[in-house]
């Protein structure tokens, strides 16, 4: 390939992380997980607030699924799950940190979920 050459886009690193967290929710999911670290699912719908269970539900699968987060259900009655970061996934937060700074800085009146780290 010359260098002058175009790629595809979803086929370089770029478009890979892009693949991970696009969507409207789930970088939402992510950054309330960096936030409370082990939440269950009705406690993060309810936080998220305009989100549908299907589409919560969809969005937690395709996370998991991509090992982002991890799922613990609990053998109980009514059931119990409980979701959390992995290591790949708190890979991810301080991208969306960066993120949340830039908006900080082009946006003040808004605030970011957490505080930035750095």
């Amino acid at each position: 390939m010359k260098k002058d050459e175009l790629k595809n886009i979803a086929e370089t690193p770029f478009g890979y992380t892009l693949s991970l967290i696009s969507g409207k929710w789930k970088m939402m999911i992510l950054y309330l997980l960096s936030e409370h670290k082990v939440i269950r699912y009705n406690e993060l719908q309810r936080k998220i607030g305009s989100i549908t269970y299907k589409m919560l539900s969809s969005q937690l699968k395709e996370l998991e699924a991509d090992k982002l987060i991890t799922r613990k259900e609990y053998a109980m009655i009514p059931p119990k799950v409980e979701y959390s970061l992995t290591s790949t996934g708190k890979s991810l937060i301080p991208i969306l940190d960066a993120m949340c700074s830039w908006g900080s800085k082009e946006r003040p009146e808004l605030n970011c979920f957490i505080t930035p780290s750095s």
